[in-house]
């Protein structure tokens, strides 16, 4: 009888198990064109594309919003794999954003931050 139950258990939570969203664990390194780490970087990402992210009939965050730390790297929690939109503010750069495919367990992007572009008038 014990046997069957746990068959039975095993039975029910297969479907569970199969339809889980692949993730990702995601970090983010901002840098210079020097290499060198930006703390402080407003990094902002959204999903674009990919498999459903709800859970349990509940929706689930789709956007996040975190700054880097003193080594210009920002981590995120799992989140589902797909198409996803980082857009990276910092003081004193230009603002970036680019589209990314997460397709792997654990994902490094690194991103390198411009410098301002001189702005010159027509204008005496």
């Amino acid at each position: 009888m014990r046997t069957r139950i746990l068959c039975l258990a095993v039975i029910l939570c297969l479907p569970l198990a199969v339809s889980a969203d692949p993730m990702t664990t995601l970090r983010v390194e901002i840098k210079t064109l020097k290499d060198k780490p930006i703390d402080r970087a407003s990094v902002v990402l959204d999903f674009v594309e990919g498999r459903s992210i709800a859970k349990f009939g509940k929706k689930v965050r789709t956007h996040w919003e975190t700054r880097t730390n003193q080594d210009g790297v920002a981590k995120l929690p799992p989140i589902p794999q797909g198409k996803v939109r980082i857009q990276v503010i910092a003081k004193g750069y230009q603002t970036f954003g680019n589209v990314y495919e997460l397709n792997q367990d654990e994902q490094t992007v690194e991103i390198k931050m411009n410098p301002p572009q001189a702005q010159f008038s027509v204008h005496q």
